[in-house]
């Protein structure tokens, strides 16, 4: 049975699944339907793109080049560890929005974390921000027997106003994978914003 996590968790992904080599990274969510009026309800009324990303960061959390970061731009690390499986315009339908698959043994050396973050596309131009989306989640699946190993849940109402999140962190501890949920919210007008926090 998958752990659910909680804000703040970390859990052992090597103790967790032993010989753990390939994870599938699920990341999903629901528009939220808008108030008032018959067609205003309506759930994915209006365009509303979010996009997940993985950087790669160094031990002292720093993004050292610009190819560290994966998303529907850059759908593959140079090393083939990493494999974003592409952009989601929508959101709609069930389970996972977008896929990114990590190949730990593949992982160079010099990466040590590997954040998972997620930002609205054209927010500014859209006026959205994440208290208009529900159900966001991001899963991590062994892909050698298709268990889901973790999920965390977020809630959307805490995040009005925030237009990035960070959702979880898989990192090396101690010859271990590790994975932590973050779940912070923040500002951002797009990837470059965020890839600052890491520069």
């Amino acid at each position: 049975m998958a752990i659910s996590l909680k804000k703040g968790q970390r859990i052992s992904l090597t103790k967790e699944a032993p010989g753990l080599k390939q994870i599938m990274c699920g990341l999903g969510w629901d528009v939220a339907a808008k108030s008032g009026g018959l067609f205003g309800s309506l759930k994915g009324d209006r365009n509303f793109d979010l996009d997940s990303s993985v950087f790669c960061l160094n031990a002292d959390k720093k993004l050292t080049d610009i190819k560290n970061v994966i998303y529907f731009g850059n759908l593959r690390h140079t090393s083939d560890a990493i494999a974003h499986q592409g952009d989601n315009l929508t959101g709609a339908g069930e389970g996972d929005d977008e896929v990114i698959n990590l190949n730990l043994p593949l992982i160079p050396a010099d990466i040590s974390y590997l954040v998972f973050v997620i930002n609205i596309y054209k927010c500014a131009q859209r006026q959205q921000d994440f208290s208009q989306v529900n159900n966001a989640f991001v899963r991590l699946v062994d892909r050698a027997n298709n268990k889901e190993l973790a999920r965390y849940n977020l809630s959307g109402s805490e995040y009005a106003g925030m237009t990035g999140m960070i959702l979880a962190e898989v990192y090396r501890h101690n010859n271990e994978w590790k994975l932590a949920a973050i779940g912070d919210g923040f500002k951002a007008n797009g990837l470059e914003d965020i890839a600052r926090f890491y520069t």
